[in-house]
């Protein structure tokens, strides 16, 4: 009796709280194509437009995935100094006031600036200010990382996250001796074209941009670790929330420098999340004005979904861990648990926590402890035992260095 009465509150609670924003738009189908024209062009497709096109156009993205999610390295990597900014993607008038109170702060001189890593992204979009890549960089202090390898990873919020979002969790690394860097997602906060209130470009009934909002988020990712190979980090991780967890996934499949991966909230299929989710309930309306079906939208979504590329991933030997929440109406528990069946089938090694709440009520007190608990423990412990694998003969690391 008493779990059913808390799983009616959790559920409650979870749609209140998806439901509070009165700013998401129903935009009409669109396939696309136009958002993908440069691999179109270098791929032997019959010309045709439409659903059965998008469908032939993920299956030989995800045959041919190295190039997709290929790239040529940044050259113009710069560390840039400004004050942050919040960049809040709803109209609710507590985060208006909050906005305001840190905008009058920098402007009084009682806020701090802080460093951030920009470059062009080598994916280019027909929005400059989303091609310049934006990344809030959290150094390690020089002796938290003595002794060991130097040690980063990157940290992806969730969809509409603003630009405060995780920046806990990268201070909270900074004391196990890990740098991080906490990137904007294509179209989130300082890369938001000024005609949106929402980061709505990522993912949106425009089948080629989502698409393609992906790749660029992978090759973002990416990009962070050649500038951080530049800076001597020997170590990588890669940390992802929500629709973040889908990027950092699939850039994992791709580059075997991410030896750490933590995933929060996970699914297997892109499209059964956009069919069956709470907040994307305004992009499935579109889909069904069209006569689509789940399993349509599954198709549409397959070259950007993790189980596309579940095999890749598992080829490499890394730490992994899945955080699900039982009660959650975004990313159901079902494709979360499918995340764990294929890691079991693959034999993926991988850490498995359950909160129980729901997947907007992760980021609600007591829960939102409990997450950082299961995130941090897990990261900390991971990278120690890397830099243990990484010196066997248990000797300070300068020494071993200065041996070789």
């Amino acid at each position: 009796m008493l779990g059913k009465l808390y799983a009616k509150w959790m559920y409650a609670w979870e749609t209140a709280l998806t439901t509070r924003d009165t700013n998401r738009i129903v935009r009409p189908l669109e396939w696309g194509e136009d958002w993908l024209a440069d691999f179109i062009q270098a791929t032997p497709l019959t010309q045709s437009s439409g659903f059965d096109h998008m469908v032939r156009l993920n299956e030989t993205i995800v045959q041919r995935a190295d190039d997709f999610f290929g790239y040529q390295p940044p050259t113009d990597f710069r560390l840039e100094h400004r004050h942050p900014q919040l960049f809040p993607t709803n109209v609710r008038p507590e985060t208006l006031e909050q906005d305001a109170e840190w905008k009058r702060q920098a402007e009084s001189g009682e806020l701090s600036t802080a460093e951030f890593l920009r470059f062009t992204s080598p994916v280019r979009t027909r929005y400059p200010e989303n091609d310049i890549v934006n990344a809030r960089w959290y150094p390690a202090a020089p002796e938290k990382q003595a002794g060991k390898p130097k040690q980063a990873i990157i940290v992806m919020p969730q969809w509409n996250a603003d630009a405060f979002s995780h920046n806990a969790l990268c201070s909270l690394f900074n004391r196990f001796g890990i740098s991080a860097l906490r990137l904007s997602k294509p179209y989130h906060d300082i890369r938001r074209p000024a005609e949106l209130e929402r980061s709505d470009y990522a993912v949106s009934s425009n089948i080629g941009r989502t698409i393609e909002a992906c790749r660029q988020a992978v090759i973002d990712i990416r990009s962070c670790l050649d500038w951080l190979e530049q800076q001597g980090y020997e170590q990588f991780g890669v940390l992802g929330t929500s629709l973040g967890s889908c990027y950092a996934f699939i850039a994992a499949a791709h580059d075997p420098r991410l030896r750490v991966c933590a995933f929060n909230h996970a699914s297997t299929w892109f499209g059964d999340v956009v069919w069956t989710g709470q907040s994307t309930r305004h992009i499935r309306a579109a889909f069904e004005r069209e006569g689509l079906n789940q399993q349509d939208v599954r198709r549409i979504f397959t070259s950007i979904s993790p189980m596309s590329y579940m095999d890749r991933f598992a080829a490499q030997n890394r730490r992994v861990l899945v955080v699900h929440a039982t009660y959650d109406l975004t990313f159901l528990r079902e494709f979360s648990l499918d995340v764990l069946h294929n890691f079991d089938r693959l034999g993926i090694d991988y850490v498995s926590k359950v909160l129980p709440c729901g997947h907007y009520t992760t980021g609600e007190t007591p829960y939102k402890y409990m997450d950082g608990w299961y995130l941090g423990s897990f990261v900390h412990s991971a990278f120690k035992k890397l830099a243990e694998e990484s010196n066997p003969v248990g000797r300070p690391f300068e020494s071993r260095i200065s041996t070789q």
